[in-house]
């Protein structure tokens, strides 16, 4: 079973650059996409209606703005879409399926500002999905999604130069640390140490080509999960984030 996820950077603007091809040949079961923008009326036909698949749309109540989306081969058997903290559910930046064997949740984090100016928000946020993720940490659970923190010196190309720079202070890593102290492991990291792995880059300086990027999107996974592979896409256009997947036994 392959899960995919990508903050696809405007769903309609990412379809207009090919998502459908890049969704054919990715060949996955899931798809969990961040950053979607558009409601589901707005989006075309070809997107709502790819064969084989069971679409679920999050919309926030601002338009083009946030929003979650998973397509699955699985009809679930319950779809959530708040965790019980009011702005965060207004942006729609979760988005859970639950099928019989597992649970599958789809994470939007906000940013928290460039001068810092939401970090107070983003924090709250994290600790809201702590204390939701700790109800799940004995079931059978895949969280993936944009967590807009680089957890370590190695997950972005200039650490030394970002010390105090939004998705890298000291507050946000730890919220990483806690989810993990929660029994959810980093899934490309059980694969994979090596530096220069990175999903987002800034639009400035020829920031991808040169790889001066961040890995801040992640699949998380309880210890009931067994995972065979997990990778991620830098070569994949369309958006300024790659896609990451998990391949499961």
């Amino acid at each position: 079973m392959k899960i995919v996820s990508w903050n696809v950077n405007g769903l309609r603007a990412n379809y207009k650059k090919g998502f459908l091809s890049w969704f054919n040949k990715a060949k996955a079961d899931f798809y969990c996409l961040q950053e979607v923008r558009a409601k589901k009326e707005e989006l075309p036909k070809e997107l709502l209606e790819i064969k084989g698949f069971f679409s679920f749309f999050n919309s926030a109540k601002k338009p083009g703005y946030s929003g979650t989306a998973i397509y699955s081969k699985k009809e679930p058997k319950k779809v959530i879409t708040e965790i019980g903290l009011k702005e965060f559910d207004n942006q729609a930046r979760m988005l859970r399926l639950d099928f019989n064997d597992f649970i599958l949740i789809n994470f939007y984090i906000p940013h928290g500002g460039r001068s810092k100016q939401l970090l107070g928000y983003k924090l709250e946020a994290y600790e809201a999905i702590i204390a939701y993720l700790k109800k799940l940490k004995n079931k059978k659970t895949v969280i993936a999604g944009d967590f807009n923190v680089a957890h370590k010196e190695i997950d972005l190309a200039r650490p030394k130069n970002n010390q105090n720079s939004i998705m890298f202070t000291k507050e946000e890593r730890e919220k990483i640390d806690e989810i993990i102290k929660l029994g959810f492991s980093d899934s490309f990291r059980q694969f994979n140490n090596a530096g220069g792995n990175y999903t987002w880059w800034p639009y400035f300086r020829q920031a991808r080509e040169r790889n001066l990027g961040w890995r801040i999107d992640y699949i998380f996974v309880s210890q009931k999960i067994a995972l065979k592979d997990a990778f991620i896409d830098s070569k994949v256009m369309g958006s300024d984030h790659c896609p990451i997947g998990v391949k499961m036994e």
